[in-house]
């Protein structure tokens, strides 16, 4: 989302709580307690046969006598001689065998000699846990933290969680309200989202935002990524708590590097103060001024070089500073005309494929590939914007192409891709605007990992329920789910959002 926000009916947060009232039957909570784990009891299939029911064994048959033979005359032998020489030895071997044995064995029998461990005296030495252990238990036994990288505890995770849970960790939702109400906790605490944007009208003090944030991460069943535009200048959600900060034209026009990081850890401060731990800035978007983006003074600037050089500051320092960097607006909207706006209209973009390369996709595939981990983003969102000479049927953040072929297998990104608000009016299809539960399916099948834009507990029980009738028919496979759902968790437990264990029950 950026400097407009989608619309939604209001609806009753009472009633909306009490229509999902049950929350899913074992679902797993990274707080949660150990649970015991029982011993399995033998089936009666497992139990030994009696000797009645064992097949009889016939007798065996009479042995038979063969006839005596007659003894044939034995011819009497020469006389062997005693050799003394050989028989001396063998009588002092004998007696040290004899004496040997019997030393030993009075020592075995006064407890001389311990080859067998006394009953009285314990096997081993040590302070022990009785079982069942729990997760940190397991860790610290099989150094899992050390062992295992954050992606392979989170699949480890995502395997032992519902359908339903796992559903809803791939989940960003936004509310109504000024403050935390029944249908927001709907749907953090009933149906399992993972993630929360705010806007400017719910941050209205330091204290409730405060308030608000802890709030939502109590109810929830994993800590959430909780999410904000704040980019400076006109999109600037934190106004009512903190004076207007530069816009990205202005960091440009300063040709300063220093401004840009004292901008980007000064966001970091701000946001983490209020309990908001992911941004969806910067844009990483290539705009003159004549463009879309441009002209909302959102761009690092005209070159690819210029954004790389300044946005590449802003996201070290404000990573650095503990907040979740999202890059926008995936594959770019820099060239898009100023009189254009996906949250409004459907945008087309013209750019050749060299064009889109050489300019639009440099700075992702930079910022993907760059060696300081804190200027990697945590986050890719993409845009809906029809590019022909790519993709001539699908917007790119619905497009297989876009998400798949060029961000996965070309660029080689394998972190969290998220969605705009999916019920912007630039989401459609052949002309047609398509609903979120056809749209969260979609977005999820081209390779997104998050989906935003469900804003009541019905439309976001309606994008479940989309995602669970794909995966029954096999339009969406359940692999695709696990890799977007593990991308999520991975990306919580590397940010130190969400311990880095095995889940409980492993």
């Amino acid at each position: 989302m950026d400097n407009h926000e989608s619309l939604f009916e209001h609806s009753d947060g009472d009633t909306a709580h009490k229509i999902f009232e049950n929350p899913s039957p074992g679902k797993l909570q990274f707080r949660s307690p150990g649970v015991s784990h029982s011993s399995p009891i033998a089936s009666p299939e497992q139990e030994s046969t009696s000797p009645s029911d064992k097949p009889a064994i016939p007798d065996a048959p009479k042995s038979v006598v063969p006839p005596e033979k007659p003894e044939l005359a034995k011819k009497p032998g020469p006389r062997r001689t005693f050799h003394w020489r050989v028989a001396v030895p063998l009588a002092l071997l004998a007696a040290l065998v004899i004496v040997g044995s019997l030393f030993i064995g009075r020592r075995l029998i006064f407890g001389q000699v311990a080859l067998i461990p006394s009953p009285k005296t314990p096997a081993t030495v040590g302070k022990f846990v009785a079982p069942p252990l729990t997760s940190q238990q397991i860790d610290d036994l099989r150094h899992l933290s050390t062992h295992m990288k954050d992606r392979q505890l989170a699949y480890l995770t995502v395997s032992k969680m519902p359908l339903d849970q796992e559903i809803g960790q791939i989940m960003m939702v936004e509310y109504q309200q000024d403050g935390y109400s029944p249908t927001l906790d709907t749907m953090i605490h009933i149906l399992h989202a993972g993630g929360v944007i705010m806007y400017q009208r719910q941050i209205n003090t330091l204290a409730q935002t405060k308030r608000d944030t802890a709030h939502m991460q109590q109810r929830a069943d994993f800590p959430l990524l909780i999410s904000v535009d704040e980019e400076g200048w006109n999109v600037h959600r934190l106004t009512n708590v903190y004076p207007p900060r530069l816009s990205a034209r202005d960091i440009h026009n300063s040709k300063s590097v220093t401004v840009a990081t004292h901008e980007g850890t000064k966001v970091a401060h701000d946001l983490l103060s209020l309990g908001i731990n992911t941004n969806f800035a910067p844009d990483v978007d290539v705009s003159t001024d004549d463009g879309y983006i441009g002209y909302d003074q959102r761009s690092f600037g005209p070159t690819a070089d210029d954004v790389i050089t300044y946005a590449g500051a802003y996201t070290r320092a404000m990573q650095s500073g503990g907040v979740i960097a999202s890059m926008k607006h995936f594959p770019g909207l820099g060239s898009a005309p100023k009189s254009t706006d996906p949250h409004a209209v459907f945008v087309t973009v013209k750019q050749t494929k060299e064009q889109l390369y050489h300019t639009d996709l440099a700075p992702f595939q930079h910022f993907v590939h760059s060696n300081d981990k804190m200027e990697q983003p945590g986050i890719i969102m993409s845009t809906d914007e029809l590019v022909p000479s790519i993709d001539p049927t699908y917007i790119a953040e619905l497009s297989p192409t876009f998400m798949t072929k060029i961000l996965r297998q070309e660029m080689g990104y394998d972190g969290v891709a998220i969605t705009d608000a999916l019920t912007m009016l630039g989401v459609q299809v052949n002309g047609k605007h398509i609903g979120l539960p056809q749209a969260g399916v979609m977005a999820l099948k081209a390779g997104n990992d998050l989906l935003l834009g469900s804003g009541s507990p019905e439309s976001l029980q309606a994008m479940v329920n989309g995602i669970k009738a794909a995966l029954k028919d096999g339009t969406l496979s359940k692999s695709r789910l696990d890799e977007a759902a593990t991308r999520v968790l991975a990306l919580k437990m590397e940010r130190n959002l969400l311990p880095a264990v095995a889940p409980e029950n492993a």
